[in-house]
């Protein structure tokens, strides 16, 4: 294991996700509205420390879903964003339990939604929707 990876791993839970992506961006911005504590690093995916994580996790590199790392795992699409709500205050966690339904009948939801995020919310810089979050939290 390379310093590089020991250092992000040391940083878990990671969320790297599309920082070129609109929706993306805003979808980071409200969960740090509703986060219990600062636990949740950030990555942007096009990103070396996002490239690196994917590398390491073995994840195709064409993948352009969020990814959770936590506990040494690596979950895509909406098995990240159900678990990612156990990092919420309120009832969000409570959603977790979404988890029992098979990814195949969760996932077609979450694939249209990431095929069409870009027409309908667009593009922006990377992370410039995240210029006010603590730079400490962003791993590139």
């Amino acid at each position: 294991m390379t310093p590089d990876i020991q250092n992000y791993l040391s940083k878990q839970p990671l969320l790297l996700f599309d920082g070129e992506c609109a929706f993306c961006n805003r979808s980071v911005l409200f969960l740090l509205k509703h986060e219990r504590g600062a636990r949740v690093h950030f990555v942007p995916l096009e990103s070396e420390a996002g490239k690196t994580l994917r590398s390491y996790f073995e994840i195709d590199p064409a993948v352009d879903s969020i990814i959770l790392i936590r506990d040494h795992s690596a979950f895509i699409k909406s098995c990240a964003a159900l678990r990612l709500t156990q990092y919420m205050k309120g009832l969000w966690p409570l959603s977790s339990v979404l988890v029992i339904i098979p990814p195949f009948l969760r996932n077609p939801v979450y694939s249209f939604i990431a095929k069409h995020r870009m027409r309908i919310f667009g593009r922006v810089q990377t992370c410039a929707l995240l210029k006010d979050v603590d730079a400490s939290r962003i791993i590139t």
